[in-house]
């Protein structure tokens, strides 16, 4: 990879959405009580595979002692509502439950959002560039500025129109991943620009969250609580950390004590 120019944006740094950043595309399995970042890919931008195209690759990487003799269900964000995508979910047997556009265009030639007004959830409708029915929901969201946002859901299995909203609600489940892994983890603390050090970083946050998650599981109940359970597992894991840890902040700390009278010391034990 060629090193940018002084008027070359950074090549790992681009804009999807109107957000500038470091844009990944994250398989995330969902298997009983387990919530892993199985793998991910790095969007690149205009001219290299697409986002919906690299999921279609990280189809692939899913085990199949994982997936035999059971039900999966790929949940997906709007941008990945492709005819491509939903042939590679198809081919694999699995049902799809993905996000679709207000002015996603039925073989009719209706748009999704005329559905609302002259539909019913839980129909069956013919996405314009499938060969195969769909069947399709919505609901009201609610976004931060208390303003809502009317989304529509689609699936691959003929689900009740209630039952696909539950269904199409739980692909926020990897915001809150993604929430996480930032703020906890690192993940947005990153300052690489090559390609190595990009990676590296990933993998070390990712690598961090398992962990945790790991170790969480080991407790019944598990703790749930993301900040409890890093104290944990650096006190279980990587207690030589959590030490150097504390004598930084009894040192930082000293003022504070002599201010009250107190001396702090620290003596090694005998053995």
């Amino acid at each position: 990879m060629s090193n940018p120019t002084q008027n070359e944006p950074d090549p790992w740094v681009r804009i999807l959405n109107g957000k500038r950043g470091l844009h990944l595309v994250v398989l995330y399995l969902v298997y009983g009580e387990w919530r892993v970042p199985w793998s991910f890919r790095v969007w690149r931008g205009k001219g290299y595979p697409s986002p919906s195209d690299l999921a279609c690759k990280l189809l692939g990487t899913v085990p199949k002692q994982l997936t035999q003799g059971t039900t999966v269900i790929v949940l997906a964000d709007t941008e990945f509502s492709t005819v491509k995508f939903f042939n590679a979910v198809r081919a694999k047997s699995w049902r799809i439950v993905v996000g679709v556009r207000n002015n996603r265009k039925l073989q009719d030639g209706r748009t999704v959002k005329q559905l609302y007004r002259h539909g019913k959830r839980g129909q069956q409708v013919l996405l314009e560039g499938l060969t195969k029915p769909l069947t399709i929901s919505w609901f009201w969201l609610k976004r931060a500025d208390s303003k809502r946002e009317l989304r529509f859901v689609v699936s691959s299995h003929p689900y009740s129109g209630a039952y696909l909203v539950m269904l199409g609600r739980k692909r926020w489940a990897i915001e809150g991943f993604f929430k996480t892994i930032k703020h906890r983890f690192g993940l947005h603390c990153f300052g690489q620009s090559t390609k190595p050090g990009v990676y590296r970083w990933l993998i070390l946050s990712l690598l961090s969250y398992l962990l945790a998650h790991w170790i969480d599981q080991w407790f019944l109940p598990p703790v749930l609580d993301w900040k409890a359970t890093c104290d944990l597992t650096l006190s279980i894991l990587f207690p030589s950390v959590l030490w150097l840890k504390l004598l930084r902040y009894l040192q930082i700390s000293a003022d504070i004590a002599a201010r009250h009278g107190f001396e702090i010391v620290l003596k090694p034990i005998p053995t």
